[in-house]
């Protein structure tokens, strides 16, 4: 599993940086996910306000 952002429906708000416990969420023109540094926790889906962040295989 890893996170994805979808970068049509990213606000670039931000939210979803603070809650990754390992920093893997950095915000540049959108939100984008080091996959490296990703360990699939899915801490960040649910406090995306708009819905950009998923979880796929």
């Amino acid at each position: 599993m890893a996170a994805i952002v979808d970068k049509d429906k990213c606000v670039t708000c931000g939210v979803c940086g603070p809650v990754c416990p390992v920093e893997a969420i950095k915000i540049d023109d959108k939100a984008v996910i080091d996959k490296d540094a990703c360990i699939s926790c899915g801490a960040c889906v649910p406090e995306c306000p708009s819905e950009a962040i998923a979880m796929i295989d």
